[in-house]
């Protein structure tokens, strides 16, 4: 019987290779999927999102560049140029436009090198401290130093395969002689090595002006990015660092113009794409500040500070009828010039270090930002206060034996546990001013007076202001807060007057009796700056009205138009009835007529004005050994002297500080009178001829 044939197989059979080799298939099926996806992803490209990568490419090849603006200019209130701009020269090296030849290339930057005095390569420092180098292992150059900055060559390999057609600044603000050599060579020797003229601001009064002015300086690394969307340029523009040039940046700076450019894949230029939009100059900027005036307020100052060997002090004119800045002068100072040239030397870096070292802080607004103690100034507000408040009236007498004892409240009948409080004059002559009214008393700056109104006495049976009214009297003046002067720099922390509250949370003690009698006299814990004192007596002088001091009168544009006019602000009305304004006003008169500040006095003016002396301990104090002292001892003082003119119609207010300047009437009334006797005279048609002799100024008084 046969053998039965084999079932026969039915469906879908795999071919034979696949069954012989399904390693090979798999990897067969698996290519063919990796080109079935890149075909998909090609045709993708090519008809769906070609729009969209040929704007991209476009884009690429085309640049928003910023054309930065003419910056405006700043003049004084008799429209004379402080700030002006001036052309100043960088020097760029292109590395796309430098020689290929390798050699060639070498002999220009050694040519450049030896023009601008930067090293052609840091290596070239290196190589002499080769050999200890690798000796002793050392990570750093040279054997006490660190590595030197990189040479030309070293700038130029950063960016040649970056950015090769972006000019690369290698030395700024060169001289115009070396400017015009560099740029005379730079098409024949020195291919690829460019003069870029740039803006830059020349201060015309330096140092007279540089601490209301301020000054530009580069673009900080950390602001950058968010100034380049805003058009400005890091390589080029400047910003406001400190005045004016900072205040009002905005502007002055003006408005950036731009255009397209079409670069090549290694970013050199093509052309232009579309149209040029020109920048728009800034606008320029016209201040209250008086130049003459503050250059006679500069010169009285420093020479009173030469004669007594001081280093630091402020004098301030401010017309008390609108708030208006006439003079600000502080010092030391500095002339802004030095950074408007630019830091580019070992020398710059010396010279900006020692402005940074010096105690006295030449780079700091002291009219704004000091607070120092300020002495019998201060006395114009208890004085005020007091008559105001109905404890005293014109006619209330006070006697000034010199010395009085405080009452120990623990042990009221024990008069060893008292304490005494002087009057300046006791330390003098050993007596007192005797009976005194409120006239007398800021005619004479009687100590004794104002303790006795500020924190009673149980003697006189004065009840007194006490700390609480006495602190809001101050701050109803201005002290308690910033003057909202429109420059930057002046203190805005811990500006409370102290109280008993203050006292307490900061050095967790009570209030005394005695506290209040040194704060009535402009001691113990006050602290103001100059322009808060200032104002404050501008608020007596005008009869009431505190104003934000401001610097900046108007501003205008290119044009000339006035686009922006600054208005007096008034901080506050004083609630001060007119008989007690015509009170404390007669007693600052007296001062200057018969009292404290006699060497105030001109011919023709009437003048009030009140003195201060105002012992202080700080750091440097106690570093120079000059407190603490003894018991019986003064500690150092500074000199103050306020006053404004005429006393019946007052258009002026001056206030001239001096740190450890010693008395007030010796130091601080003759540089007033400088300024006083310039502005009267000048108004007048009265100056001096020139090498005429000025006659002394006597002084006599607190």
């Amino acid at each position: 019987m046969p053998a039965p044939l084999p079932a026969q197989r039915t469906g879908y059979s795999r071919p034979s290779w696949i069954q012989r080799s399904p390693r090979v298939a798999f990897f067969g099926w698996l290519i063919l999927l990796v080109v079935g996806f890149y075909v998909v992803r090609l045709w993708q490209l090519q008809f769906l999102e070609q729009g969209f990568y040929l704007s991209e490419a476009e884009g690429q090849l085309s640049r928003l560049i910023f054309i930065p603006p003419r910056r405006g200019v700043i003049y004084d209130r008799q429209g004379e140029l402080l700030v002006r701009n001036i052309p100043a020269y960088n020097v760029t090296i292109t590395p796309g436009y430098l020689p290929e030849d390798a050699e060639r290339e070498r002999a220009v930057l050694q040519r450049l090198s030896r023009l601008i005095d930067v090293p052609y390569s840091s290596q070239e420092e290196v190589e002499p401290y080769r050999l200890e180098l690798g000796t002793v292992g050392r990570a750093h150059f040279p054997p006490y130093g660190e590595y030197p900055p990189p040479g030309l060559l070293e700038r130029v390999n950063e960016v040649r395969y970056l950015d090769p057609y972006a000019p690369l600044i290698v030395a700024e603000t060169i001289d115009r002689e070396l400017a015009m050599v560099i740029a005379q060579e730079g098409g024949l020797t020195l291919p690829g090595i460019d003069v870029q003229i740039i803006p830059r601001r020349s201060y015309t009064t330096g140092p007279l002006t540089a601490q209301v002015i301020g000054f530009l300086g580069k673009i900080p690394p950390d602001m950058v990015e968010e100034l380049q969307a805003q058009g400005y340029n890091p390589n080029v523009e400047r910003i406001g660092y400190a005045g004016i040039e900072y205040e009002v940046e905005e502007n002055l700076r003006g408005v950036p113009g731009h255009k397209y450019v079409r670069k090549d894949f290694l970013g050199k230029e093509l052309g232009v794409i579309g149209e040029v939009i020109e920048p728009i100059m800034g606008d320029n900027v016209h201040l209250t500040l008086d130049t003459e005036l503050q250059q006679v307020a500069d010169e009285a100052l420093r020479a009173e500070m030469a004669q007594v060997g001081c280093q630091r002090g402020v004098v301030i004119a401010m017309d008390p009828r609108d708030g208006q800045i006439l003079a600000l002068v502080s010092l030391p100072t500095f002339d802004n010039n030095f950074f408007a040239e630019g830091i580019n030397s070992t020398e710059d870096l010396e010279e900006l270090q020692a402005l940074n070292d010096d105690v006295h802080g030449p780079l700091f607004n002291h009219a704004i930002a000091d607070r120092v103690p300020p002495g019998s100034v201060f006395k114009i507000i208890p004085a005020t206060a007091a008559l105001q408040e109905g404890l005293i009236n014109r006619h209330t007498i006070v006697n000034c034996p010199g010395r009085i004892s405080l009452p120990n409240k623990l042990a009221p009948n024990d008069p060893g546990a008292a304490q005494p409080f002087y009057c300046w004059i006791n330390l003098l002559t050993g007596g007192g001013h005797g009976p005194t009214d409120v006239v007398d008393a800021l005619a004479q700056s009687c100590d004794v007076f104002f303790y006795e109104i500020g924190g009673g006495f149980p003697d006189s049976q004065l009840e007194g202001l006490g700390v609480k009214r006495l602190a809001a009297w101050a701050e109803k003046f201005g002290l308690g807060a910033p003057t909202g002067i429109d420059i930057p720099g002046e203190w805005q922390y811990d500006v409370s007057v102290p109280d008993d509250k203050w006292k307490r949370e900061v050095y967790q003690e009570s209030w005394t009796t005695g506290d209040t009698y040194n704060m009535s006299i402009g001691q113990g814990f006050l602290a103001f700056s100059p322009l808060q004192m200032v104002n404050a007596l501008v608020a007596v002088a005008n009869g009431g009205t505190l104003y934000q001091p401001q610097v900046i009168h108007h501003i205008t544009d290119a044009e000339g138009n006035v686009i922006q006019e600054f208005q007096p602000q008034v901080i506050r009305e004083l609630a001060v009835d007119d008989a007690v304004w015509a009170i404390v006003h007669e007693g600052l008169e007296r001062a200057v007529t018969d009292g404290t500040s006699t060497g105030a006095q001109i011919e023709g003016v009437r003048v009030a004005g009140k003195t201060g002396t105002a012992e202080y301990c700080d750091n440097l104090a106690q570093e120079a050994d000059l407190c603490p002292v003894p018991a019986g001892q003064t500690l150092p003082t500074h000199a103050w002297f306020m006053a404004y003119a005429p006393a019946e119609a007052p258009e002026i207010a001056v206030v001239a500080w001096v740190y450890n300047g010693g008395e007030g009437s010796e130091v601080s009334v003759p540089i007033t009178h400088a300024v006083l006797d310039f502005y009267f005279k000048r108004a007048a048609g009265e100056l001096p001829v020139a090498g005429e002799e000025v006659p002394a100024v006597e002084n006599s008084g607190e």
